[in-house]
């Protein structure tokens, strides 16, 4: 007599070749790979771009940092790290990075300042408010090319209204494109750009609380008190954000230098000693020169640099920049 079993009521009935998967877990991984197809579909384009536009050319610089690749003879060699061993030991890329430190040094803080007063300015209530934010900002929007050259007119030593105003005034002609003074005009050039760091600290600025303000005012603390005990704090972290990309963008000026110098970029020799930033050093080594590799050496050097000042700044960040997190999240952090 033959047995016969039953099958459980709940279980999934198992056969001989393997147990069936359920409907419901069909349609969520079905679900998920239409998803993932969707989502990689709607990036690729940028994942493409972002491989052949960065990923590729930083590896093509890398390889050519080895090199003594000129551009221009087919006879080139592997060197290996004998250009960052050239430009370790040349004083000319050390003297070039110190004025690019001191200059980054002053330029991000008195734009970070400059923009951060602006924004009080413009967020006050007053009227033509929006008349001040749009010609604070509007030097912003001009392009560097055409910003650099106004400059070079307007601090020309025979035409310049600069010094038309100082002759005017009973002064003397002073020839501001070249040493010490120009590296003053450079520094006044990017102040004069400030309206980028204004929109973003006015944007901090709207974020702040009025009761915070308000509370501290009937505690009797006074405009200042209020704005560096309770409205710095609050907007600490925009302030690093502009900290961070204001480096990172300072570092790289180059165009404003070479077309604020006498010469132009036509004649890279003549630039002044106060213009000889960084990238301006790098700009003649690849093309003034022809050493393309040692140029990618002398940038990789710097992207090495930016990766630790980035990492070190982030790293003291907590002791001065404060984030508002609720009382479980910062329980957490604990």
């Amino acid at each position: 007599m033959a047995l016969t079993t039953r099958p459980r009521p709940g279980r999934a009935v198992s056969t001989s070749t393997g147990s069936s998967t359920p409907p419901a877990r069909t349609a969520r991984s079905r679900q998920q790979r239409h998803r993932a197809r969707t989502f990689y579909a709607f990036t690729a384009p940028w994942i493409l771009g972002f491989a052949l536009l960065t990923v590729v050319p930083l590896g093509y610089a890398l390889w050519l940092s080895s090199t003594n690749y000129d551009a221009l003879s087919p006879h080139w060699s592997y060197v290996g790290a004998d250009n960052y061993t050239a430009a370790l030991s040349d004083g000319r890329t050390w003297s070039s990075l110190l004025r690019t430190l001191v200059f980054v040094a002053v330029a991000v803080a008195g734009t970070i300042t400059v923009g951060l007063a602006l924004a009080v300015l413009a967020n006050q209530r007053i009227r033509g408010r929006a008349l001040l934010r749009t010609l604070f900002y509007l030097p912003a929007v001009v392009p560097p090319v055409a910003a650099a050259l106004t400059f070079r007119l307007l601090f020309d030593r025979d035409a310049g209204a600069v010094n038309a105003a100082a002759v005017a005034t009973g002064g003397t002609a002073t020839t501001w494109l070249t040493d010490p003074y120009a590296f003053v005009v450079l520094i006044l050039f990017l102040l004069w750009g400030s309206g980028s760091n204004m929109v973003i600290s006015l944007a901090a600025l709207q974020g702040v609380p009025s009761e915070l303000t308000d509370a501290a005012r009937v505690d009797g603390a006074g405009s200042w008190q209020s704005f560096r005990a309770v409205t710095l704090p609050i907007i600490s972290p925009v302030l690093f954000f502009q900290v961070i990309t204001g480096v990172i963008f300072t570092v790289q000026t180059f165009v404003p230098a070479l077309l604020l110098s006498a010469g132009g970029p036509r004649q890279l020799t003549t630039v002044p000693d106060g213009l000889n930033l960084f990238m301006v050093h790098v700009y003649v080594e690849a093309f003034g020169l022809g050493r393309l590799g040692y140029a990618s050496a002398l940038l990789w050097l710097l992207f090495v640099l930016l990766v630790v000042f980035t990492s070190v700044v982030f790293k003291v960040s907590n002791r001065w920049v404060h984030y508002a997190v609720g009382p479980e999240e910062k329980g957490r952090r604990k």
